[in-house]
């Protein structure tokens, strides 16, 4: 078994569920881990439950012998697909650039190579003793980012 068949045997409930593919792993040590996100709302235990239903009728895992983790994309774990992307447009998401820069912003677009990001940063402002908030609308290629996640504010 390996990740081209377990894509091909979830697709379609994958999708009827309301849900896209996030990530396929198969370790070497057949340890399986399904990461699904869902169109619109959350991953919920009905939707990681039917998934696993769906492997273990495809796959017997005593003949296999294999371990499965269904789980969602979470909060805390990086955009991997375009369609994280586009679902997160008009949210505030928090972006590790190569290099160490981070940077706090709303994502405004999202395709295959960029991402436009919308921010404030307090700058100098020519003839201005103080710093003020400046608003900025730039794209970076995603060939710069090591990655982006939801932002999250617990204020």
């Amino acid at each position: 078994m390996n990740k081209e068949q377990i894509t091909e045997a979830v697709s379609a409930a994958v999708a009827e569920r309301g849900c896209f593919l996030v990530e396929v792993t198969v370790s070497a040590a057949n340890d399986v881990e399904i990461v699904i996100e869902k169109e619109e709302g959350i991953v919920d235990w009905d939707d990681c439950a039917a998934i696993d239903a769906v492997v273990h009728a495809a796959f017997d895992q005593d003949v296999e012998d294999y371990s499965l983790t269904v789980s969602s994309a979470g909060l805390d774990r990086p955009f991997k697909v375009l369609r994280q992307y586009l679902k997160a447009v008009g949210t505030q998401v928090d972006v590790k650039f190569k290099g160490g820069r981070r940077l706090v912003a709303t994502l405004t677009e999202a395709t295959a190579e960029s991402v436009t990001l919308s921010y404030t940063a307090l700058e100098t402002v020519e003839g201005k003793k103080k710093k003020e908030k400046v608003s900025h609308t730039e794209t970076f290629p995603l060939a710069d980012i090591n990655a982006v996640t939801p932002y999250i504010d617990f204020k």
